[in-house]
């Protein structure tokens, strides 16, 4: 089934994007970099994380809200309507699509098709950002930071933000190969899986 450009159900004027990764991949810094877009586009934004353990490798997750209107609402995300996953392996760690609306999406890294990805009865699309990621030589082939194609992805599957705005952004916030990072992000917009799969358990 292909995406569709609307809203997704329930979501009113305000977007809740959540974001699962390891340490070291640039979760917290996709999320500030989606804010910033938003900002770009004359939209409120607001992005902050929660580490539990602070340490390379760990588990990660960080969020951002979009709105039209100013957020006050500074507290986790529980019921998303976006979940972008920047590492495959915590989808059978984690409960990623924890809470995750009616009618949201789950995009996640890794080069597999989202129907043979172990994520059931939800909407899932995939993208190979850590490929993406090593050639643009952004982290190293044994831990790629695949933040900012995965953004780029994201942009695609979700039309919340455009991908100019994502590049900008990333120009204005990535801290080092800010043009690599740019051009991942638009690889990435034109390779993810723009058909979304719901696999049954």
């Amino acid at each position: 089934m292909v995406l569709s450009n609307k809203v997704p159900e329930g979501a009113e004027t305000m977007i809740e994007i959540r974001f699962h990764g390891r340490g070291g991949q640039g979760s917290v810094i996709a999320s500030r970099i989606l804010a910033e877009a938003a900002f770009l586009e004359d939209k409120y934004a607001s992005a902050f994380p929660y580490f539990g353990v602070e340490r390379r490798g760990a588990p990660v997750t960080a969020f951002t809200r979009i709105d039209d209107k100013p957020i006050r609402n500074k507290s986790q995300i529980y019921e998303p309507h976006y979940v972008v996953v920047l590492d495959p392996v915590l989808v059978q760690a984690v409960n990623v699509a924890n809470g995750l609306k009616k009618d949201g999406i789950v995009l996640i890294n890794t080069a597999r098709k989202s129907k043979d990805v172990e994520l059931y009865n939800v909407k899932a699309t995939t993208v190979d950002a850590t490929s993406i990621a090593i050639s643009h030589k952004l982290g190293s082939a044994a831990a790629p930071i695949v933040n900012s194609a995965i953004l780029g992805a994201f942009s695609r599957v979700s039309k919340v933000v455009s991908i100019e705005s994502i590049m900008t952004a990333i120009e204005q916030v990535a801290p080092a190969k800010k043009k690599e990072n740019s051009a991942a992000a638009k690889e990435a917009y034109e390779k993810v899986n723009r058909n979304w799969t719901i696999r049954k358990k």
